[in-house]
């Protein structure tokens, strides 16, 4: 471990960690936030480019799990957008949720990929920005950084983590293996020991 922008950071392979994944605590409690970070925020959840193309090779697999709202939002814009910052995004429905976002009767949202992916009509989960979330990756050149992500909409995820002391990299696992391998997260569970 080290300190790199005035941050504890480690170094695992091409990857430089925030200390907050061993340090923050996190569990998402869906019953108080009702999905909230599929609604709120300025853009859509970020997708790497290779599932742009997978995306628009299955959205007709995944479109009989969207709403309404969703596939007309689509049906303007495309699978994905491009933000601001030029990156690929999924697309908005009228500047709210994603528009793969659906909400059963008590107004949880869920995915529609996601859904689509636990009946067995696809094989891929969903973005993975929105399956590693509170964790935020940003690819550099020479090394990709991964960074915890607060935001006030999670307070309650917070609250529940805390309460039954697991750390982010835990309950991230799964989409950590998914991203970065199961050698990787085995050296960054070697470092929280270290540290605990």
């Amino acid at each position: 471990m080290f300190i790199f922008n005035k941050k504890r950071v480690i170094a695992i392979e091409n990857t430089l960690v925030s200390d907050d994944l061993i340090s923050k605590e996190f569990v998402c409690n869906i019953s108080k936030c009702k999905g909230e970070c599929c609604v709120a925020g300025e853009a859509g959840a970020p997708l790497e480019k290779k599932e742009v193309t997978w995306l628009k090779n299955n959205y007709s697999k995944i479109k009989p799990f969207l709403s309404s709202k969703g596939i007309e939002s689509i049906k303007q814009q495309g699978v994905f957008v491009k933000g601001l910052d030029g990156d690929f995004e999924t697309p908005l429905v009228e500047g709210k949720e994603c528009a793969y976002t659906v909400f059963n009767a008590n107004g949880t949202a869920s995915c529609g990929i996601e859904n689509a992916f636990k009946q067995g009509v696809i094989d891929f989960q969903k973005p993975i920005s929105c399956h590693l979330y509170p964790v935020r990756v940003q690819e550099y050149d020479e090394l990709t950084a991964v960074n915890y992500h607060s935001w006030s909409v999670c307070s309650d995820a917070c609250s529940l983590g805390s309460e039954l002391k697991i750390p982010v990299y835990q309950f991230v696992k799964k989409a950590l293996i998914r991203k970065f391998g199961k050698d990787w997260y085995l050296a960054l569970e070697e470092q929280a020991k270290m540290t605990s």
